[in-house]
Formats: C-alpha cells, sequence, structure tokens
C-alpha cells in the first residue's frame, strides 16, 4: 500500500480497537489492501480517492457493533457493482459469508426494467430476500445509504433531490422499523435539508437561538429529578440523559401537522434509565408528583410495543418555568434496542445465536412484504409497503380477545381485518366498533375495539371495491390474491376483453391472428408473465393497470410496424368524438394514464406537452417548463415527446397551490376562508407561518377548472387586507 493508504489503514485499526470487539486485523488488513487495489484509480464525486468511501462504510457498521465478516463486507462492498471483481473472486478469498453480504447490497444492474421504479423495488427485492438469510446485509446498505448522505453536497443538484427522496421514503422507513434511531434520525434530518433547506434552516436557527436556554432548562430539571429519585428510591440504579428532537421530528409537525415551534411538546426530553419494569411504572409515579402532566400526552410503549419492538414510557409535563417537556422512562435493555435496534443483537455479542425466536418475530415484516409481491406477482408493491405498510405514525386498534393489532395512521376496518388474517378478511360481512357497526371504510384510531363479523356461507369473497378501501399493502394485495386465484376464468375473459377494447381504441391492429398472439405472448414476457393468458388474468383481476402500460405498448407495436416495413395496417377511421384523460387530449393515444408533471403543475389555459414514459403513463408538462427542451427535434430522446392539448368537451377540475405573503395581522386565516367561501371555491389544505421580517406566509391548495379561474381566485385573495403577493406555486 502507497504511505497515505497505510496511514488510512492505521487510523482503521485504531478505530476498531476502541470499539471493544475481538476483530481478526490480520483479515481486514487483507481486506482493506483488495479494497483499495480494486478500486485504484477511481475517484468519487468530491474528487477523493473512492476506497475511502467503503473505509468510512465499515467504520459505521464497527459503530453498530457489527462482527468481523460485516467489516470486510463493508470494506469489499462496491467491488462486484463498481470494479472486475467477481463475487466468486469474494469467496475464494474471503469465504461465502462474506460473499452473502456483498452480493446482497449489490445491486442489480444488467437487467432490462419497464422503468426505474422497477428497478428501485427490483433491487429492494433481492436485498430483502438477502435481509431474510442475513440482516447484515441491510445494516451494511444503511451504513452505505448514510455515508452517501453525509457527502451528497458533491452531487448534482437533482440526482441530490432524488437520492434524498429515495432516502426519505425507503431508507429511513427501514431503519426505523430495525429501531436504529441513530441511523434513522440522520438520514431523514439530511433529507430534509436538500429536499426543504429553508424550512430546514429555519428550524435549525430557532433549536440555535435557544439553545442556551435549553441547556440551562434540561440541566435544571434533571438535577431535580436526580435528588428526588435518590430519596424516593434509594440504590436503585438510575441513568439519566437529556435528548432534543430531530429536526426531521419537528419539521413533521411544523410543517405538516401546521403546529408552531412553541406547540411542539416534545422538543425536549428527559430518559430516566433503570434496572427493572417495576421500577419504570415506579419512576412514572413520582414524576407525575412532581410536575403537571398534559392530559392525553401520556404513552405506555412497554405494555404495547413498537412494531419495532421499541418500549418506553413517555409522558409530557409542565415544570415550573411554564415549559412543556417529555419524561421517556426505560430500562436498560429498552434503551440498547431504542438506540441500537437490531444491530444490539451484534453490539452485546449475542448475534444470530441467541434468542432466534424473538430474531423472527422482528424480521416478520420482511417475510409478509415478501409473501404479498409473491401473491400479487407486482414488484412495484415492495416500494408501496415501505412506504405506507412501515409508516412511523401508527395506530392500535384491540381486538375483543384484547389482542392488539398495529396499522398505519389512516387504516381502515378492511385493513384491521386481513391484518388479523386473511380468512378473516375474506369471510368479512362487517364490523362492530366499541359495540356499534361501522361502514367497512371506517378509519381507525387508537383504542377502538374492532369485531369482524364473518360468515362461512360457501362462495362469499371480498368486493373489488375493497381495494380502494385497503390503505395496507398486505391487504391489498391479498383481495388481489383472492381474485387472482378463485375467479381466473372470468379474469381471463374479463382482460381479454379490455385488451381487445383498449386496441381497437387505440389503433393497434393486426392482418391475421397469429401475429397478434405473437406480439401478446412478447408483451406478457416483457411484463414478466409466462404467456399472454396470466397477462389477460392480471389485468382482469387489477394486478395490471392497462391505462399505464399503453404507452409502452404502442411504442412497441410502432417500432414492429416499422420493422415489418408493412403497408398501412389500420384503415382510415372517421375521425370520432374526441375522448379525453384527465381533460387532456393526447394525440394518437386513447384513453391513456395521464399524470401531471409535478415540476410545473400545468392548469387549462397552460400551453402543454406530453412525454411518454416507460410504464407511468404520459406525463403532461407545461411548454415553458424548464425540463421541456426548447427544441424538440435536438433533444436526446425526441420521439418520446407527444403533442396534447386541453379537452374542450370535458369540464375537468384541477388541484393548484398558492402561496400568499401577507402582514402578520389577527383574523388573516378567516379572511381567507370568506373569499373562497364566497367564491365557492373548495380548500383542501391551509398552512400558515410566520417569517423572520414579520410577516405571515401562507399556503393553500384549492380546486380550479383553469388558469381563468385561478387568476379570478388570485385577484380577489389580493384584495384582502394586508396581502401584498400571491403567487402560484408548482406542485
Amino acid at each position: 500500500m502507497q504511505e497515505s493508504c497505510e496511514r488510512q489503514y492505521e487510523s482503521f485499526r485504531f478505530f476498531l480497537e476502541r470499539q471493544n470487539w475481538s476483530y481478526d486485523y490480520d483479515k481486514i488488513r487483507e481486506a482493506f489492501v483488495f479494497c483499495v487495489t480494486a478500486h485504484e484509480g477511481q475517484m468519487r464525486c468530491s474528487k477523493e480517492a473512492y476506497y475511502l468511501h467503503p473505509v468510512s462504510v465499515a467504520r459505521i457498521v464497527a459503530q453498530l457493533g457489527l462482527d468481523n465478516e460485516a467489516i470486510i463486507a463493508a470494506l469489499l462492498h462496491d467491488t462486484v457493482e463498481d470494479t472486475t471483481v467477481t463475487l466468486e473472486d469474494i469467496e475464494e478469498e474471503f469465504g461465502g459469508e462474506v460473499a452473502l453480504l456483498v452480493d446482497g447490497v449489490t445491486k442489480i444492474g444488467r437487467l432490462s426494467f419497464v422503468s426505474k421504479e422497477e428497478q428501485q423495488a427490483e433491487n429492494l427485492r433481492k436485498m430483502l430476500i438477502a435481509m431474510g438469510k442475513d440482516i447484515r446485509v441491510i445494516l451494511i446498505k444503511l451504513a452505505d445509504r448514510l455515508h452517501n448522505m453525509r457527502t451528497i453536497d458533491y452531487v448534482p443538484p437533482q440526482k441530490r433531490r432524488d437520492k434524498a427522496l429515495e432516502t426519505l421514503e425507503v431508507y429511513a422507513p427501514i431503519a426505523h422499523r430495525l429501531g436504529i434511531r441513530a441511523i434513522k434520525e440522520e438520514l431523514e434530518d439530511i433529507s430534509i435539508s436538500q429536499l426543504d433547506p429553508v424550512a430546514y434552516h429555519e428550524i435549525e436557527t430557532l433549536l440555535t437561538g435557544k439553545k442556551q436556554f435549553r441547556n440551562q432548562l434540561l440541566l435544571s430539571v434533571r438535577e431535580r429529578i436526580e435528588e428526588r429519585l435518590s430519596k424516593e428510591m434509594p440504590g436503585v440504579h438510575m441513568e439519566f440523559q437529556s435528548r432534543v428532537k430531530s429536526i426531521n421530528g419537528i419539521y413533521r409537525k411544523m410543517y405538516m401537522q401546521g403546529r408552531s415551534f412553541d406547540e411542539i411538546y416534545d422538543i425536549y426530553a428527559i430518559r430516566v434509565i433503570t434496572d427493572t419494569v417495576a421500577n419504570c411504572y415506579n419512576v412514572l409515579g413520582i414524576m407525575h408528583d412532581m410536575f403537571r402532566p398534559i392530559p392525553n400526552r401520556f404513552k405506555d410503549y412497554i405494555s404495547t410495543p413498537k412494531p419495532n419492538m421499541y418500549q418506553s414510557l413517555h409522558t409530557t409535563v409542565i415544570g415550573r418555568e411554564g415549559v412543556p417537556f417529555e419524561i421517556q422512562i426505560r430500562t436498560v435493555e429498552m434503551h440498547e434496542t431504542a438506540e441500537y435496534g437490531i444491530a444490539a443483537h451484534w453490539k452485546y455479542k449475542i448475534g444470530l445465536n441467541e434468542n432466534n425466536g424473538r430474531m423472527e418475530e422482528r424480521l416478520a415484516w420482511i417475510r409478509q412484504i415478501l409473501e404479498n409481491q409473491s401473491e400479487d406477482g407486482d414488484a412495484s408493491d415492495i416500494l408501496r409497503s415501505i412506504k405506507v405498510d412501515l409508516a412511523q405514525e401508527d395506530v392500535f386498534a384491540v381486538t375483543p380477545r384484547g389482542d392488539v393489532i398495529n396499522l398505519p395512521v389512516g387504516a381502515t376496518v378492511v385493513d384491521f381485518a386481513f391484518a388479523i388474517h386473511s380468512a378473516v378478511g375474506i369471510k368479512m360481512v362487517g364490523a362492530k366498533v366499541d359495540g356499534k357497526i361501522v361502514p367497512l371504510n371506517h378509519v381507525i384510531k387508537t383504542g377502538e375495539i374492532i369485531e369482524i363479523l364473518t360468515t362461512n356461507q360457501v362462495g362469499h369473497g371480498p368486493s373489488r371495491d375493497w381495494i380502494n378501501m385497503a390503505v395496507t399493502n398486505q391487504a391489498k394485495s391479498k383481495i388481489r390474491s383472492w381474485f387472482k386465484k378463485e375467479k381466473r376464468t372470468e379474469n381471463i375473459a374479463a382482460g381479454r376483453a379490455e385488451v381487445d377494447r383498449e386496441f381497437r381504441r387505440n389503433g393497434i391492429d393486426f392482418n391475421d391472428e397469429k401475429q397478434q398472439e405473437t406480439f401478446l405472448d412478447d408483451l406478457a414476457k416483457r411484463q414478466h408473465f409466462n404467456n399472454a393468458e396470466e397477462f389477460f388474468a392480471a389485468v382482469g383481476y387489477g394486478g395490471v393497470s392497462l391505462s399505464r402500460l399503453l404507452p409502452h405498448i404502442k411504442d412497441l407495436y410502432n417500432k414492429l410496424h416499422q420493422t415489418a416495413n408493412l403497408p398501412e395496417l389500420v384503415p382510415p377511421v372517421v375521425p370520432a368524438k374526441e375522448k379525453s384523460s384527465g381533460g387532456v387530449v393526447v394525440e394518437g393515444i386513447d384513453n391513456c394514464l395521464i399524470k401531471f408533471a409535478k415540476c410545473c403543475a400545468p392548469l387549462p389555459g397552460d400551453e402543454i406537452i406530453g412525454f411518454i414514459t416507460r410504464g407511468h403513463g404520459v406525463s403532461i408538462h407545461k411548454r415553458d417548463c424548464n425540463n421541456v427542451p426548447k427544441t424538440i427535434a435536438d433533444s436526446p430522446e425526441p420521439g418520446r415527446w407527444i403533442a396534447a392539448h386541453w379537452s374542450v368537451a370535458q369540464k375537468t377540475s384541477f388541484w393548484a397551490s398558492l402561496q400568499i405573503a401577507s402582514i402578520d395581522r389577527e383574523g388573516l386565516i378567516f379572511d381567507i376562508s370568506q373569499v373562497l367561501m364566497n367564491m365557492r371555491v373548495r380548500l383542501s389544505g391551509m398552512n400558515a407561518r410566520s417569517t423572520k421580517d414579520g410577516n405571515t406566509m401562507v399556503v393553500i391548495t384549492v380546486n380550479t377548472e383553469g388558469l381563468e379561474h385561478l387568476r379570478s381566485i388570485i385577484t380577489h385573495i389580493e384584495k384582502i387586507h394586508g396581502v401584498f403577493h400571491v403567487e402560484r406555486l408548482n406542485q
């Protein structure tokens, strides 16, 4: 190794020696040299030698307390993907265990995918399968993503935002479910700093401005608690910590729930760590005697642990300073689980061998996600499961037998039934909440006692409407799976009819049946089905959205048409009444999936153009959007840009966001609401916050019929006393 690399290794070894673990330093040095050699000549965006990245990842892995093989795998995790090294080389040099870990972290880079989302889903599926074999795979991947986020400032702006969004939607929820608080919070905070830098800086400034007051408050409260507990519970083991809520945690409450900084009661917290569960409850009683508890702010996560096995008592109180703060009470074991999550099994030398039953319980969600995707056959369900089913906010409902069921916020009775068992969901005919009959779309609240009413009638099954009622991917998957298995013949017939109908509508025609069968078989295989019949069945039960695929199908048909150099296959058609999707007519494609680009949020009246995406229909942009080339012919893929215009015949409403700048005064929100009500404009959201210059910034989302209607709304709002600027936001 070169001199600088030698210094890096010595620094790395010194770091490992402080982790209190018996490492095989000879093997680690060998892996270090292997890593440096494999990545020789490669540079990162920051212009530093590439090998420093895997070394940094290995440091994070060591901080989590992982073992020898995990550190070696972290050093080698990019070699297969970015160098000429193969998995066989790694297995021969470092053994099968290290090769398994490296393979689990390595992306799928040599397969063809319809869309970027599908590729992301397949990479996640591969990683989850590897996690099922060895949980260290995801711990290494999280360490990899954490270091990439720490150095994200060197990445181009758009890629920065894409990575931040993926981190916030996928990797932070996984870290949360595994209970690794430190990684979860750092991933979230860095992501927010990239996605909403203005809000991030504002919260950071608020925290910094109150730093001295915060430190004095926490020190004073902590000293009083220590003094009282030493008198009331002498000889009992006690540890005390203080913590400040993460920026993302504050962001979610300020900008997503509309609270002010002073309305967030758990920004500051004191932790009391003791030895037994009984002592936790004893400490709680003393705390409620010392301070005044705030009603409805007590949470018992010891008797009802979170899905990631987090346990603690949380109570929010007010001290004599008049400032609310949270007290968290837990045992030592609970604290280690809260800080390190599943990684605590290695940090405290337990590994995979001790208490395998509990480990299985904590990883059951991985198996559930893979089972749902396997039944449904759609890899993108993995992404939906992580974004919805692993949500950080949960509700807790109770069965009549007293079993607690955890579900994401917004879950319905349908989700509850399938969470108990798929058979309960299939046989459900109704539900009672707290003894009263409720509709199946009833949104569950924490603490409700829910009884599912079932039938043993032969042939009974779920309704297709339930798919729209369900929130969790588990319930949606089970419903689709039932239709897939029980109604196969009907699904094939319905799917074939829908395909024929859409083909005729979009001018996709063939000279003979054999040519059409060949085309459909090829299309089915591209969608990962064995034959056209399976594809028809999937369309029939709703597993495949034909409208989403139509632009892709049309593209395949056009290529086949050009390649075969065939004469005009479709006879001239008498112009029919134009049909639109979502109020937009796309030239040459009828009834396709339409989505409006968030980068420019077009409205009727804006000049628009369409872009044929891979697997997501046609994306509609404003013609002057920054993402639309000035000259289509000179763009990288001119064939994917397609003419589009607003439908005159179809009257459609759209959501648009407005930012209102005003002086800070009482009654402003009421006046804005009054103007909208007088204009009969629907309002779906409103968020207000104070700015540093003493003014107020209000963001509203309204329902509008087009550009002219929106201009009229803006004109009326500008007349409100104190409002000095209103502008339309891109969504």
